[in-house]
């Protein structure tokens, strides 16, 4: 499958403190990849250097099969938050940025800035100067500059940052729609349930490295699931799930726990039964995203690498 973005060895160092590590990414077209990792550990600063905003220590990197010069007018992107001037309102200032684009045809200028507030839900406020706009309305405008042309590829770092939840539900609508015309959406979020609900692949880095990457239902698939019995007979519970070739049986306080493996969850309720267990309650618990996340890295989301 065709790489929207892909990377070798890509390594940035600050003195003698590495933030990005030889890290190989492979973004698969039309996907929208979720890029997760602990604050610190090395997020934007990959991004800044996938765009040319930095230059790499080491390595290499192509976006849309292409050298960045030669790709960045088919990226729209939003990096570490937008930065527009004060004093112009949300239209004077995409009408600005439309200007400064020698690719962008003049004639169509006030469709595409028009389109673009209308799509990020500041058609209402394109006349408001931006030093009064609240921060979730100046994190829409730079999506909104991100979208003044058709993109291949849109690159976003943390694109719901301020925003209220119905905001943040806009945002993730408009990512969807955005991917279902073709669209490939490189996502760096610190918010996990908006990666689950919107990502179709993750990159996991932790202390500057990329820890895992890969299609999310595969990352799930790897993570074992658990069942769960509550009963008051746990001796005997623990025995049969044992005696099924469940591993890992744990016996807590009315709960018996064992990972699932390939175990059918039904036969194991039957056997319970069978075996005059008192079955109060019975699951089949997955880990969640959270769980994996800790599992790779070791660290909690607000834990600075």
């Amino acid at each position: 499958m065709a790489a929207a973005i892909a990377s070798a060895g890509l390594t940035k160092h600050f003195g003698a403190v590495p933030a990005v590590d030889g890290i190989d990414l492979a973004v698969p077209a039309g996907s929208v990849y979720g890029f997760l990792g602990p604050n610190g550990s090395g997020k934007t600063t990959t991004i800044r250097m996938l765009l040319g905003l930095v230059f790499p220590t080491a390595g290499t990197s192509t976006l849309l099969e292409r050298p960045t010069p030669a790709a960045l007018p088919h990226v729209g992107a939003l990096v570490e938050g937008p930065a527009f001037h004060p004093y112009l309102s949300g239209r004077a200032n995409l009408n600005r940025l439309d200007a400064a684009d020698r690719t962008a045809d003049p004639k169509t200028a006030r469709h595409r800035v028009g389109e673009a507030l209308e799509r990020v839900g500041l058609a209402a406020a394109a006349g408001k100067r931006y030093r009064n706009y609240s921060l979730g309305m100046r994190q829409r405008l730079g999506i909104a500059a991100a979208l003044l042309r058709p993109r291949e590829l849109l690159v976003l770092d943390e694109p719901t940052n301020g925003l209220d939840p119905q905001g943040t539900r806009e945002v993730r609508s408009l990512v969807s729609e955005l991917a279902r015309d073709g669209v490939t959406v490189f996502l760096s979020s610190h918010l996990l349930s908006e990666v689950e609900q919107v990502c179709t692949d993750v990159g996991v880095m932790s202390v500057g490295q990329l820890v895992w990457q890969g299609p999310l239902a595969q990352l799930r698939a790897e993570q074992a699931s658990r069942v769960r019995v509550d009963t008051v007979d746990l001796d005997e519970a623990a025995r049969v799930l044992r005696s099924h070739g469940l591993a890992d049986v744990r016996v807590g306080d009315g709960v018996v726990t064992a990972t699932a493996g390939d175990a059918v969850a039904e036969r194991i309720v039957a056997a319970l039964v069978a075996a005059g267990v008192g079955v109060r309650g019975f699951g089949v618990e997955r880990p969640s995203l959270e769980e994996q996340f800790v599992h790779l890295t070791g660290e909690g989301f607000d834990v600075s690498g």
